[in-house]
């Protein structure tokens, strides 16, 4: 069996607790970064999944953050998943990113919509475990505001996993793993995280949703809402979870452990 730590973790563009972005400068950007960076390092996770991160943004420093954690938190392997992008004096590109420890063998980004401002959407990455297994992984971030939206866009992630061939499905050693910021309470029966594991449960057995036991994710110095969720395949076993008590972000990161059967 293989062991496997996962995190999801919204990292707010490097703002910290500010409540809007732009208010710091490339000192204190990159002040922020090397924070998370050292979490990250001392979380010792085989896979992180990011939300809220930029490529190269005006209002957080015009540098790319996920090059930035990679080489502090000492991760070999990253991927990128740009889903906002605008150009001009006043420019910006960010989305989702995973920063692996184990190589990264193939990732494609999928854009919600096509606004270029404030547009979501997720990261599908296949990670390799060696000896020829594939852990698939979907990192998403939907909308912080509509239920429908929500609805329709965990709809987009169902209908790209659906589509994929069956010779590639036969790669992988499990179910696609699923984690992101949901921006919906755990408890919402009739919303996105509860349609998506509805979905991969009834086509891939039994999924387990974390965190579990009242666990809050945001905002982070008094949690009242759980937004930030890892959704584990059957074949994941021995799983548990914990929420790590930080103020880097407005979100707390979420981390989970299980072995792979």
């Amino acid at each position: 069996m293989t062991t496997l730590r996962i995190v999801t973790y919204n990292i707010a563009h490097g703002r910290g607790l500010r409540p809007i972005a732009g208010l710091a400068s490339q000192r204190g950007v990159r002040a922020q970064l090397n924070k998370i960076a050292r979490m990250l390092a001392g979380l010792k996770a085989d896979v992180v999944c990011l939300q809220e991160i930029d490529q190269d943004s005006a209002w957080s420093g015009h540098f790319d953050h996920l090059e930035y954690l990679r080489r502090f938190a000492r991760f070999p392997h990253a991927v990128f998943g740009v889903n906002s992008r605008r150009d001009g004096l006043f420019h910006f590109n960010y989305g989702n990113a995973i920063l692996s420890r184990l190589p990264i063998a193939d990732a494609e980004n999928i854009a919600f919509g096509k606004r270029r401002v404030g547009e979501k959407g997720f990261l599908f990455a296949e990670i390799e475990l060696g000896a020829g297994r594939i852990l698939p992984v979907v990192n998403m971030h939907l909308h912080h505001r509509s239920r429908a939206h929500r609805l329709r866009q965990v709809e987009r992630v169902m209908t790209y996993l659906g589509e994929i061939p069956a010779g590639q499905r036969a790669l992988w050693a499990v179910g696609p793993v699923l984690c992101g910021d949901m921006n919906n309470p755990s408890h919402a029966e009739r919303d996105a995280t509860a349609a998506l594991l509805k979905f991969v449960t009834e086509r891939g057995g039994k999924y387990q949703l974390f965190p579990q036991n009242g666990e809050r994710t945001y905002p982070s110095p008094l949690p009242r809402r759980t937004l930030d969720f890892v959704f584990l395949p059957p074949e994941c076993v021995n799983a548990s979870c914990h929420v790590v008590r930080a103020f880097l972000s407005d979100h707390r990161p979420v981390v989970v452990d299980c072995r792979l059967k």
